[in-house]
This record gives C-alpha cells, sequence and structure tokens, in this order.
C-alpha cells in the first residue's frame, strides 16, 4: 500500500491546516475551481481518464496563480489540458464517457495508453535484470554504475505532473508497475555485479513513504556493507509539491536523522531535486526545507525537463539555476521531454532547445554551470544536443553521448542532418550519407544486443577500440565497423 492515501489529511497545512489531496473522485470540492470554463472542467474529467491527475493544497494554495489561469505554469504542470491527448483520443474518451463509465470506457482508455508509448527507451525489455537466471522485479539497470530501485510503497507522488514519463505507474495494473519490496534481492544483485556504485530510489516518489518504512530499505543496503556502494540517491518532487515533508511533518526529524545518519556512514546521499520552474522555490516552506536538508550532509542536484509553455524561456532557466545555487543546491540536467504520454503537447524541438539551453547557460556564472543539456534520455543513453554546426558548408546537428549502454560511446561527438522540427534522435537522420548511427549500428550492437534480455549491462561488453578520428568526424561512413 501507498505511504498515504488519496484522502490523507494529517501531512500538510493548507489555508486551514490541513492536508488535502485531490484527484478525480474529489478536484470539485477545490475553492478555486470557479474560475474554470466548462471546457476547462470537461478537459480535466477527459484527458484525467488516460493521464494520471492528482494534486493536494499545498500546490493549489502556494504555487498555483489562479489569476493567470489557464496559462499559469504550475497550472499546466498539474492539472490536466485538453490538447494533452491528441484530437482522435479525445473524442473517443469524450464519447466513451457520455455512453457512462463502464467496460467501453475502460478498454477504450486502455487502448489509448497503449498507443502513447508507455514504456520507452527499452524499460521493459533492455533494462530489466537477472538475477541467477530470473528477471529481477521492481530495478532497472541500464548503465553499469547506477541501478534503479522502485520500492513498492513509494510508486505514488504528492501530486502528478502532467508531463510524467513514468505516468504508467500511476494507472498500470499491479502486473505493469515496477515494485518491489524484496531489499535483500536488491542486495544480491548489487554483491553480484560491482561495477554498481549507486542506488537511485525511484518511482513515483520514494519520499512519500513513512521514514520507518525508508529506514528499513536504507539501513539494509548500509549494513550490508557492500565495497562498491558509494552512493544513494532519492530521485523525488517532494521539494516542490511537499515541503512539510521536511518541515513539520510527524516524521520529518528522523527522516532527516536518516539522511545524515548515512553519510555519517560513509555512503553519500544525493537529493535527486524536480524543480521546473523558479515559482517552485518562492516559498518560505521550500527554503527551509532546503537548509534543513543541507545541514544533514545530503547533497541536492537539482533538474527538469525543457516543458512548452511551462518553462521553454532562457531567462526562466537562468533564473531558476541562479537561485538554485543561492539555497546550496546543485543545477544538474535539463532534459527533453521522453516520447512518451503528452510529449507533443510538451515537446520542444532540438535545435529551439540548444538555444534556450546555451542562452541561459550563458547568462550565469560557473557555479551552475554544472548543468549538462539539453539531453534526451533515450533508448541507447543520454544524448547531448551540442547545436548546429556547419562542416563543409553542411548544415550539420552536433550530438554526444553524455552516458551511454556502452560507455565507449560517452564524450564522442558525432553528426546528423539538420532538422529544426526533429524532437528526438528517432527524428534525426546520420549526416554524410551514413545509413545507421554509430551506435545502431548491427556489427557492434549486436553483441550487446545478443545477451540475455535483462543482463545487458555494459560491463562485460568490451568493443574494439575505435580510433576517436572515426567516431562523428568526417569522412563519417559507418564507424564502429
Amino acid at each position: 500500500m501507498p505511504a498515504f492515501s488519496e484522502t490523507d489529511r494529517s501531512l500538510v497545512p493548507n489555508q486551514s491546516g490541513q492536508y488535502q489531496a485531490y484527484n478525480l473522485s474529489n478536484y470539485r470540492s477545490i475553492p478555486q475551481l470557479d474560475r474554470l470554463t466548462e471546457s476547462q472542467i470537461e478537459a480535466i474529467e477527459v484527458v484525467g481518464r488516460v493521464l494520471p491527475f492528482k494534486t493536494n493544497t499545498y500546490v493549489v494554495n502556494h504555487i498555483i496563480d489562479w489569476d493567470r489561469v489557464p496559462n499559469d505554469p504550475m497550472f499546466r504542470l498539474t492539472f490536466p489540458q485538453r490538447d494533452m491527448l491528441l484530437p482522435h483520443h479525445y473524442e473517443q474518451v469524450y464519447l466513451a464517457l457520455k455512453r457512462g463509465a463502464g467496460t467501453w470506457l475502460d478498454r477504450t482508455v486502455a487502448r489509448i495508453r497503449t498507443e502513447l508509448n508507455p514504456h520507452p527507451a527499452g524499460q521493459t525489455t533492455d533494462n530489466i535484470p537477472v538475477l541467477e537466471g530470473r528477471p529481477v522485479p521492481g530495478i532497472q539497470h541500464k548503465y553499469p554504475e547506477t541501478v534503479l530501485f522502485f520500492p513498492s510503497q513509494g510508486q505514488t507522488c504528492h501530486a502528478y505532473c502532467t508531463f510524467c514519463f513514468r505516468w504508467p505507474q500511476f494507472v498500470a495494473t499491479e502486473a505493469g508497475k515496477f515494485a518491489s519490496s524484496e531489499i535483500e534481492t536488491l542486495i544480491a544483485y548489487l554483491r553480484a555485479h560491482p561495477r554498481v556504485t549507486s542506488v537511485l530510489f525511484t518511482g513515483g516518489d520514494p519520499l512519500v513513504m513513512k521514514t520507518a518504512i525508508l529506514r528499513r530499505y536504507v539501513s539494509a543496503l548500509v549494513g550490508a556493507k557492500l565495497p562498491n556502494l558509494r552512493t544513494i540517491r532519492f530521485g523525488t518532487k517532494s521539494l516542490s509539491y511537499w515541503p512539510e515533508r521536511f518541515l513539520d511533518a510527524p516524521d520529518a526529524d528522523d527522516l532527516l536523522r536518516l539522511f545524515e545518519e548515512t553519510v555519517q556512514a560513509g555512503i553519500g546521499v544525493a537529493f535527486m531535486a524536480h524543480f521546473n520552474h523558479p515559482v517552485e522555490l518562492s516559498t518560505n516552506a521550500v527554503r527551509r526545507a532546503v537548509r534543513r536538508i543541507n545541514a544533514t550532509g545530503a547533497v541536492i542536484r537539482t533538474q527538469s525537463p525543457l516543458l512548452r509553455g511551462i518553462n521553454d524561456d532562457p531567462n526562466l532557466w537562468s533564473e531558476m539555476w541562479r537561485e538554485q545555487v543561492g539555497l546550496g543546491m546543485i543545477p544538474y540536467y535539463m532534459f527533453l521531454v521522453r516520447d512518451t504520454g503528452a510529449s507533443h503537447y510538451f515537446g520542444v524541438p532540438l535545435v529551439e532547445a540548444n538555444e534556450i539551453y546555451t542562452h541561459a547557460y550563458r547568462n550565469v556564472s560557473g557555479l551552475a554551470r554544472t548543468v549538462r543539456g539539453p539531453s534526451m534520455s533515450a533508448h541507447f543513453g543520454k544524448i547531448q544536443v551540442l547545436g548546429p554546426v556547419t562542416i563543409d558548408r553542411r548544415r550539420l546537428l552536433a550530438l554526444q553521448f553524455i552516458q551511454g549502454r556502452n560507455p565507449e560511446w560517452v564524450g564522442s561527438p558525432f553528426f546528423a542532418e539538420y532538422n529544426a522540427e526533429a524532437q528526438w534522435i528517432d527524428d534525426l537522420k546520420p549526416a554524410f550519407g551514413g545509413a545507421k548511427f554509430f551506435f545502431e549500428e548491427p556489427s557492434r550492437y549486436s553483441e550487446w544486443l545478443a545477451k540475455p534480455k535483462g543482463n545487458r549491462e555494459c560491463e562485460t561488453y568490451a568493443p574494439k577500440p575505435t580510433p576517436k578520428s572515426r567516431i562523428g568526424f568526417p569522412p563519417f561512413a559507418a564507424p564502429w565497423q
């Protein structure tokens, strides 16, 4: 069961001193809803049947500017909008609702969800690890050094982001979710894979869990004294959506002690905070929460996708990075919207994304230039868009791997034909007449692909050395051959 229910009222104070989560069953009780039109209410009802919808009193009362609705960025970030579904999908759900909730609606919604690429980048195929010949549930292993762990009790959030690429975690059946409560299996897997140095608790949001539950997981990892484990990470939106988790929640102090004890045990705590807009940093609550977390020795790193209609302005990014640095946080990633869910609504073309990133990067000091991006978390790895270049009078797009299934790919530029409309690596064609990008070449990729599913960590894959001059630079024919 989740650590708190949709109707838990005991954790975050609102204007009346209580916490309230809102979803499709009760959102009409939000006092500010009288500012919405009937068509906006309809959109919540229709889109919220396909993509998950949940908000709470902190979001509603403190970070949404209702005078700017429906154009307020935090409103768009948490409340479903009509265009988040493709027109034909919207029409199908609308008509099914008109017929009444029931089997027809359920089938319509289920079919549409399968058409939204619910598990991109090999999550259910190439990222599932194997231990003693069997797939390990609730774990993903894409890069040699990092394992993702999905604790069963953390597979919800304080509020849901409308862009979330893990939206299936909130709508799928139990069989369709990544989730595990078997910490001993995770420890056994880490022992069997000594190249893993970092475990990322993710979801959902692991910090929806009561501290007593989270402590059982973390204490087991620390107590195992794994010589390879250097860092425990927590991927979380809690600072933005529920800062009281670190202030006046009943177990807030114990949570901070857990961070401190983990650091004192010699394992770094990396708090991977998701902030999508500067307004999320503006409340006294979030500022106090950041100070308390920093005092434990944990390091807060910040990340966000670039989102059309929410933060597609370089001035917002530079403002956000400067504010984060001022609060003692480290800007980490600017991502591109993954090719799933409402990506058509939020997506920004790669060329434009590079322009936004570059302009923002130029307008901050070196302390904020720790940020990397814009980055696509694609099937083969994290691909950074370096920007347009001209080679032999040809306009091209330069890219490089920040992280890759094969570590040998990292840091070497490669080139694609210039395409101002492309929003993902799949929209690009290799430059210089290549049929495939080097990482797609069967002669090199097939060795990795031939491994048993779920056991494709790159740690045992050693490609033949390739001269740097062949990786992405002209003459560019078929590198890695």
